[in-house]
């Protein structure tokens, strides 16, 4: 642990939290954001959502999705007043060792295009923009 958090798995009882730290980081909203989504996810992968705590609050997610053939981070979040301390980076880090220990070759970061300030972030962490990719989504819900 380098700072004064320590990260684990997420749990069923830490959804509403996680959903009230990504209103506080003010992350860009997304359908999927409920209870109900982050509990699938849960039930699919328990070890999917990566929190960090510190003081007895959530001050930190990430989404580290794999279905076996692409691994991919959604939703890096970390409460306000405890930014620019390397809690990111630590989130992604693990989540890097979970991946890659679960026999990811390659990782992308999902990024809001409204979010500018986790484009440095990425960027810093070693991952590149693929400029000659685009995603396409659906909301089926």
């Amino acid at each position: 642990m380098s700072g004064d958090w320590s990260i684990r798995a997420g749990r069923r009882d830490d959804v509403e939290a996680v959903l009230e730290l990504w209103r506080a980081a003010e992350s860009v909203s997304t359908p999927t954001d409920s209870r109900e989504a982050l509990l699938v996810l849960l039930a699919h992968d328990p070890e999917a959502l990566v929190v960090a705590e510190a003081g007895g609050a959530l001050v930190g997610s990430l989404i580290v999705a794999w279905d076996g053939w692409r691994a991919s981070f959604h939703r890096l979040a970390v409460a306000p007043g405890h930014r620019r301390r390397g809690l990111a980076t630590e989130l992604v880090r693990r989540g890097e060792e979970r991946l890659h220990s679960r026999g990811a070759i390659r990782l992308t970061a999902v990024v809001a295009r409204d979010e500018p300030a986790a484009f440095t972030l990425w960027e810093a962490l070693g991952y590149v923009w693929q400029p000659g990719h685009l995603r396409f989504t659906r909301d089926l819900g």
